[in-house]
């Protein structure tokens, strides 16, 4: 049920997206790749927890539509050669090698506006003030920027990062745009968070560390991306200060406090818990 559920959210929200992409616009192209492949898993999670709640696909498919054009200005800016300099990006040459460094900045400066066009479709009705605030909350300064800069921050500190700096960091960089898509399907329905919020803050971790695995024992045409960069560089991980084994049962017990944390939800929320054992179990 998780496979073909993540399939059909990932193709309604993709056709959403590059629907309102400009099709005239002199970015078009460059925009439509950089929102092309990906697992969806963010808009999944919209979707399903939208579901969970009662809402319609038809109103969480927007919302849905703007985390992954979030998530992908995020990679497209991630992969410049001023931050982690990625000539690969989901099996294909990342925007900045296609086109140039400046068609990529744009690119992302306009997926990053779109989302918030999105998310204040006139379908998301009274939740789009919660979408909205929350949204730009988990992409900036609080959230998703906030673990880059640390991320780039830790490259020159001299030191490598502990396991509290490190999961600090990646509650930004990677959990926060997780958190907000499982919460989501709440804000939409007017009600409480907290138990999406608990789901995701553990799914988001075990997400960050399987990546962590998958940089040590993952294959570059599996994965779609460069491996072993974090060894090479002499990067603190979960795998570098967990050793394997440790990450591995650390990321088991992560995807068993997410699906405890739906528990009020019972055989309703069993995609989700499918979701959270896909996180650890992938292999890109």
């Amino acid at each position: 049920m998780f496979t073909q559920r993540l399939d059909d959210t990932s193709a309604a929200a993709r056709a959403c997206l590059h629907g309102a992409i400009h099709a005239d616009g002199a970015l078009d192209a460059a925009m439509r790749y950089a929102t092309s492949g990906g697992k969806g898993l963010r808009a999944f999670l919209v979707m399903e927890t939208a579901r969970l709640h009662g809402v319609s696909d038809d109103v969480s498919v927007w919302p849905a539509a703007a985390i992954e054009a979030i998530h992908a200005y995020s990679l497209v800016h991630d992969d410049l050669p001023c931050m982690d300099d990625d000539d690969l990006r989901r099996g294909q040459p990342t925007v900045h090698v296609k086109w140039d460094e400046a068609t990529a900045v744009l690119v992302g400066d306009a997926l990053q506006s779109l989302a918030f066009e999105l998310v204040t479709h006139d379908t998301v009705g009274h939740a789009r003030v919660a979408l909205t605030a929350t949204l730009a909350r988990a992409a900036g300064q609080e959230g998703m920027v906030h673990g880059q800069a640390l991320d780039i921050a830790a490259e020159t500190a001299g030191r490598p990062l502990t396991l509290e700096e490190i999961t600090e960091l990646q509650a930004g960089k990677t959990g926060a745009l997780i958190r907000w898509s499982a919460e989501a399907g709440a804000f939409l329905a007017g009600a409480d968070p907290a138990p999406m919020s608990a789901y995701a803050t553990a799914l988001g971790l075990a997400f960050q560390i399987a990546d962590d695995i998958l940089d040590v024992e993952g294959d570059a045409t599996a994965v779609g991306k460069a491996v072993g960069k974090d060894a090479d560089a002499g990067k603190a991980t979960f795998v570098s200060l967990l050793g394997l084994d440790g990450a591995k049962s650390r990321a088991r017990a992560l995807v068993s406090d997410a699906c405890d944390a739906l528990s009020p939800f019972g055989s309703n929320a069993d995609t989700l818990r499918e979701a959270a054992n896909f996180v650890i179990s992938r292999d890109k």
